[in-house]
């Protein structure tokens, strides 16, 4: 009989021994089994990879897409955006700090640098005299130029002989900055709701109607009494030839190109408008060849006896006792001066009644004709 008090000594069993071919083929299983997730990962993603690549080509294979960008707007773009939609009362701290505030009176922000991109390329298709024109900044309301009025005389003395006085003058002439303004209407739900850029739709409109009037005012504007520029075609100082007959001659042509001085004809440009430039472009010289020369690669304009000629749609037709043609070095003899180049104000209160809020629009600018000696008109017979 077993002795109770006498504990039982329990023992554990010893795991078996581990296989290591087992082991050894197990982890090599592993291994070949992550090797080729891996691959498959890599081809998926260099898959992935190589159609977006085909894509991209395809797009800007496409006409007029060489120039795209996706750049992402700036900050004062965004801000911007957000001022035209809701207002500067609703926008967060550092949306109001990247806007512009206009330092004239009347207040309003300005719009950011993409915006004036928009207006100038406008400009220049209604008024080209800015692309050919001298083009400043100005933080006046009046620009005052320094001219020369009267020239020294010298003269040939003998030996011992008394030499003459003589004494250059100068005047000045003046410039006045004026005022372009407008406004337009739009509903609050259209600002909530719309899908488009509604703020570049705004610049658009209003660089559309700054540009038409500011290209009309360049070429007939009547000055300060009207409060616009004055316009090259109102500058009474002007010389040039008149046509012999209802129509324009090469002949003309020739003598209003040597009526200019050398110094501005190396440098002048033709200015006509289109129905203009067809009845220029069938002129033919005593030889047979048009006077007309198109352009001899693309971006570069065409050529009447060598100098370029830009369209200017303000111009008049070739109609009696009209100036349908200028010859003129723009850039010496005509100036531009920009106060103010866009400001734009948002009125969410004046005809919220109506569910509208109205933003207005102004630009301050002036220009005029500086050297008249600098310009030739054709001016047509009576």
């Amino acid at each position: 009989m077993k002795d109770l008090m006498t504990p039982v000594l329990e023992t554990r069993q010893d795991p078996p021994a581990a296989d290591p071919v087992a082991e050894a083929t197990e982890a090599v299983t592993e291994l070949r089994t992550a090797v080729t997730e891996h691959q498959t990962r890599q081809t998926t993603e260099l898959r992935g990879l190589t159609d977006r690549l085909a894509a991209l080509e395809t797009r800007l294979n496409r006409p007029g897409t060489g120039t795209e960008t996706t750049t992402e707007p700036g900050a004062e773009q965004r801000a911007f955006a957000a001022f035209v939609r809701t207002g500067v009362e609703r926008m967060q701290a550092d949306e109001v700090r990247a806007l512009t505030v206009s330092t004239e009176t009347a207040g309003g922000y300005l719009a950011p640098e993409q915006f004036l991109a928009e207006l100038d390329r406008n400009l220049v298709e209604f008024s080209p005299i800015r692309a050919a024109a001298r083009v400043a900044a100005t933080s006046a309301g009046e620009i005052l130029l320094p001219k020369r009025t009267g020239k020294m005389t010298a003269s040939w003395v003998g030996e011992g002989g008394a030499t003459t006085a003589t004494q250059p003058t100068y005047g000045q002439q003046k410039i006045t900055v004026h005022e372009l303004a407008c406004y337009v209407d739009i509903s609050n739900r259209l600002l909530e709701d719309a899908a488009f850029n509604m703020e570049a739709e705004l610049a658009f409109d209003f660089a559309e109607e700054f540009g038409r009037a500011e290209g009309a005012a360049f070429v007939n504007g009547t000055g300060d009494t009207n409060n616009q520029p004055k316009g090259l075609l109102t500058e009474t100082t002007v010389g040039g030839i008149t046509t012999a007959g209802a129509s324009i001659t090469a002949d003309e042509l020739i003598d209003l190109y040597h009526k200019l001085p050398s110094f501005y004809a190396a440098r002048a440009v033709w200015a006509m408008n289109r129905t203009t430039i067809g009845e220029v472009r069938k002129i033919k010289n005593t030889s047979g060849d048009f006077l007309w020369k198109d352009a001899i690669s693309e971006g570069n304009p065409p050529t009447i006896l060598g100098r370029p000629v830009i369209e200017f749609p303000d111009l008049p037709d070739a109609d009696a006792t009209e100036i349908p043609i200028i010859f003129g070095d723009f850039g010496t003899g005509f100036r531009i001066f920009d106060r103010v180049n866009l400001s734009v104000l948002r009125d969410p209160y004046s005809v919220q009644t109506s569910g509208l809020v109205r933003f207005h629009a102004r630009r301050r600018v002036g220009g005029g004709m500086t050297k008249a000696e600098a310009f030739k008109f054709l001016t047509m017979h009576a």
